[in-house]
């Protein structure tokens, strides 16, 4: 790691960086990339490519491969994104059950497109890989954590109504 980077870095994050990659033997520090992005977003919200530089440095690596695993993973928000972040499945088993529906209702009741957020920063819409739920499509995954399934209208309304009535 430089001199310039280590400066860029603040004791608290470097301290969370440590530990991940205390994990691994010496040789092998750069297995610890998903963690320390994981790491930054918890931080910042989202990746920046300053950010991606800052961890290639930390952990020896190029920066292209940093950017590669940011930009593979849909868990790491390469911007700043709403407070509820939808990665809705755009696979063919979730569109063969409705999923096109499913997005054009969130689209249109939002009032974004894919890959948008709302004026009021409280949802981003995302396109997503298969979830792995198909049995259950059209699905999509709240904030990275939470999976909705069965995507109906009226379901996507009550949760749109129920996570703005949340924060009012």
């Amino acid at each position: 790691m430089t001199d310039a980077s280590q400066s860029r870095i603040p004791d608290v994050t470097r301290a969370r960086f440590d530990k991940e990659v205390a994990k691994y033997p010496a040789d092998q520090k750069q297995s610890a990339v998903m963690a320390c992005l994981a790491i930054v977003q918890r931080e910042q919200g989202f990746v920046s490519r300053e950010s991606e530089d800052i961890v290639a440095d930390y952990l020896g690596m190029p920066p292209i491969a940093v950017h590669e695993v940011t930009t593979f993973y849909n868990m790491y928000n390469q911007r700043p994104v709403g407070k509820y972040k939808f990665n809705v499945c755009t696979n063919l088993p979730c569109q063969l059950q409705g999923g096109a529906k499913a997005l054009r209702h969130l689209e249109h009741r939002l009032g974004i497109r894919m890959g948008e957020t709302t004026a009021d920063g409280m949802f981003t819409l995302q396109q997503s890989e298969c979830l792995g739920a198909c049995g259950d499509s059209p699905v999509m995954l709240v904030n990275d954590r939470t999976m909705c399934s069965f995507m109906s209208s009226d379901k996507l309304d009550q949760m749109i109504d129920g996570l703005k009535g949340a924060t009012s």
